[in-house]
């Protein structure tokens, strides 16, 4: 086009646009900044108009203040103004909440206070847990981390406990819907949240996402809870902390092993490893959750050790099948026969998870295998999208934030907004008025058939889509030839999705690849060291 309309290759426009373009385009690999060297030369890849050319285009861009330039970790980071301005806010707030300690003399008899908590909830903390209690009672802002069976929950129901004994209104969010119910229904509260709702967010006239809550129009809250916080990437926190009050405590719960946000940034893990925000971090495994071998398994995997995959235990199994189709076989007959019928687990209860959506065994050949067996064609209306038949009946997730869109609760009430991640049935197809309906539980969403571009069927999904929610049982097909993905941390997500039951299948050889592959994409963030060079300064 530019050539068309007369513009030379290495025109001063193009190149700009080029290098805005590239470190875009990085943003989506989870990159906050990209090394001013790297970029350069990965532009130079896209446009060959040689490298200086490209320096100088980039220091037109830095001197309109598009881009900006910070040593970062001693290396040249190069930002988008936006993000950078969005890293040095969340480094500032969270200094500043971190610094201030010992709110309200009401707070003060730690022992008194813990053990009236017990008795309320009826339990017997560890001390690690009775830590998480006096920090969050004695500062404003804290970290619990911890693995599966460790008692997060439990204490983040005495933390809640302690909040509501002094009459503190306090905001249970978390970055899915999912993940917000969850955490509701283990609360006992049924009024928990995604973080998107509660910061009011929307698409603005231009497409970009805005939210109603900021610094001028903040949480009405004295204390905000957040669950599985490692899914928040930066420009959430962000939004977040420019609209949380100045008094309001915060608590950030979540497990720094698990995969890392699908946005910029990681930054759960970078502000555990500053050192610079106060961190409770559990590690004992309690009696009762060591008698489950999916959490005996979880920790194994955690510690690059592999679980005895012939351990037949009640609640985790493993089947060896070591080609794609002879693992796809094996999890159809697994969801619509075997398990329904020797568990008395229905197949609505039942995940299959895969970490690629390729190949026989990935998701997009397993959904079209499992959607044959469960839901085959019938009477029931279907409409093609994509390459894809969506048939009344199927289950379907929602793959993108849509603010805008009118859903109605079953009491009747209506609201605005679907959520990535989101679970459903399609409930009717009406091909002449050229809508489908989805029942997401507690919400029914009716879809113009040209925004069907948001959904993809679910009977099977990848780990990394299923961040964030757990499932009653999980399937796990671990199919060979997916190195990229044949990692830890995709392992351990995928295990510790499971609440009652898991059945992995697939390649044994597979399996043990991935307990020894620890490697993470390295990630250009520089929260973790703005974090440590304010908290020194």
């Amino acid at each position: 086009m530019a050539a068309a309309f007369g513009f030379e290759a290495d025109c001063p426009e193009r190149l700009e646009a080029a290098l805005v373009f590239v470190i875009r385009h990085n943003l989506s690999n989870g990159h906050v900044f990209i090394p001013t060297d790297k970029l350069v030369a990965a532009t130079d890849q896209l446009v060959m108009s040689g490298e200086h050319a490209l320096y100088e285009a980039l220091e037109m861009l830095s001197d309109d203040g598009e881009l900006v330039h910070e040593n970062i970790g001693n290396l040249d980071a190069c930002y988008l103004r936006e993000l950078r301005d969005a890293e040095a806010l969340v480094a500032e707030r969270l200094l500043s909440m971190a610094r201030e300690d010992r709110l309200g003399g009401a707070f003060a008899d730690d022992e008194e206070l813990i053990s009236s908590i017990e008795a309320y909830i009826d339990v017997k903390y560890a001390e690690a847990q009775r830590a998480a209690i006096r920090l969050a009672a004695h500062h404003r802002l804290m970290v619990l981390t911890g693995g599966p069976g460790t008692g997060k929950t439990t204490s983040v129901r005495g933390i809640l406990a302690l909040f509501d004994k002094h009459e503190l209104e306090t905001l249970i969010c978390a970055p899915t819907g999912r993940a917000a119910k969850r955490m509701g229904e283990l609360a006992g509260r049924d009024d928990a949240m995604t973080v998107h709702r509660a910061l009011g967010a929307s698409i603005d006239e231009n497409g970009d996402l805005i939210f109603d809550r900021d610094e001028n129009n903040p949480l009405k809250s004295d204390a905000v809870i957040v669950d599985e916080t490692s899914m928040m990437d930066l420009p959430l926190m962000c939004a977040l902390l420019r609209a949380t009050p100045e008094s309001c405590r915060l608590i950030l719960v979540g497990d720094a092993n698990q995969l890392p946000s699908v946005g910029p940034g990681n930054v759960f893990a970078d502000i555990i490893k500053s050192g610079a925000v106060p961190v409770v971090e559990l590690s004992e495994v309690f009696r009762q959750a060591k008698e489950s071998a999916i959490i005996r398994a979880a920790h194994a995997v955690n510690l690059g050790e592999a679980p005895n995959l012939g351990d037949k235990s009640s609640d985790m199994f493993f089947m060896r099948r070591t080609s794609p189709t002879a693992i796809a076989e094996t999890v159809s007959d697994l969801i619509a026969e075997r398990l329904p019928k020797n568990m008395g687990i229905p197949p609505s209860q039942i995940q299959v998870l895969s970490p690629s959506r390729k190949g026989d065994a990935g998701t997009a050949a397993l959904n079209a295998r499992l959607q044959a067996r469960l839901n085959p064609p019938s009477a029931k209306r279907e409409r093609e999208f994509g390459g894809v038949t969506f048939r009344e009946g199927d289950r379907v997730m929602q793959i993108r934030n849509d603010y805008d869109i009118m859903y109605t609760t079953k009491s009747g009430h209506t609201g605005m907004g679907v959520y990535n991640g989101d679970l459903g049935t399609i409930e009717h197809i009406d091909l002449s008025a050229e809508t489908l309906t989805v029942d997401f539980d507690d919400k029914t969403v009716e879809y113009m058939f040209e925004q069907m571009v948001d959904l993809e069927p679910a009977y099977a999904i990848t780990v990394h889509k299923s961040q964030g929610s757990e499932y009653r049982a999980v399937i796990l097909a671990l199919p060979p030839g997916t190195p990229l993905l044949a990692t830890r941390a995709v392992l351990y997500t995928a295990i510790t999705r499971a609440r009652e039951l898991l059945v992995i299948v697939g390649d044994d050889e597979v399996f043990h690849t991935m307990v020894g592959n620890n490697k993470r994409a390295k990630r250009y963030s520089g929260l973790r060291a703005r974090l440590r060079r304010e908290s020194e300064e």
